[in-house]
């Protein structure tokens, strides 16, 4: 089966509705290194309309115009795109398709396809909210700014039950940028206080 992977920039507050103002002065080589890492995981993008139309507003003009971020595009270029849309849209950007029937469906389709190795979400929020309630989340690979954003959309959203999760891997910047790698986990044993008071300070 394939992974599904979903890769994010989120602020201390859960905000992963980016902002450049606290976003881009944190990007170094470090970050650039994860980023690379987890778009070599996938063979398919899986994105939402919004982060469809951003890319595809940049992307091919800078793989078009060389810069030093042209290989980068090319590879977003050259890589099988499937997007998530209610409304029909022009596909214009090369190796992109519109999902065909319902989401989940679509998604438990590409993760049993033996011809796929890997599904990168990259933003897309409310693509991976539906996929992380339906359980079709494998990992969250999440870069954690030193900011609290304060305004903008955040990762969870309400719900009656807790996501429990296992960290998977870990690690920390210079910028002060935490990379958390997380797969779903089994919830711990039920606990109060009277069973956690033994571990309480003693105090001085």
């Amino acid at each position: 089966m394939a992974k599904v992977i979903s890769t994010l920039f989120v602020s201390a507050d859960g905000v992963a509705e980016i902002d450049p103002d606290w976003h881009f002065p944190y990007f170094d080589e470090n970050m650039g290194r994860a980023v690379s890492e987890d778009y070599d995981t996938a063979d398919v993008l899986l994105i939402g309309r919004e982060t469809y139309d951003s890319f595809a507003g940049a992307w091919p003009d800078r793989e078009a115009a060389g810069g030093d971020d042209a290989s980068f595009a090319k590879q977003l270029g050259d890589v099988r795109k499937v997007v998530v849309s209610r409304q029909s849209l022009d596909l214009s950007w090369r190796n992109s398709e519109l999902i065909q029937g319902d989401l989940l469906e679509a998604v438990t389709s590409l993760k049993a396809d033996a011809g796929v190795r890997g599904i990168l979400i990259p933003g897309s929020i409310s693509v991976v909210q539906q996929l992380l309630a339906a359980g079709l989340v494998d990992e969250l690979r999440l870069l954690v700014h030193p900011v609290a954003a304060r305004k903008g959309r955040k990762l969870f959203d309400e719900g009656d039950a807790a996501y429990h999760l296992r960290l998977v891997a870990s690690e920390a910047f210079p910028t002060g940028v935490l990379r958390v790698i997380y797969a779903p986990g089994a919830a711990p044993n039920a606990a109060g206080y009277d069973d956690v008071k033994d571990q309480v300070p003693t105090g001085n």
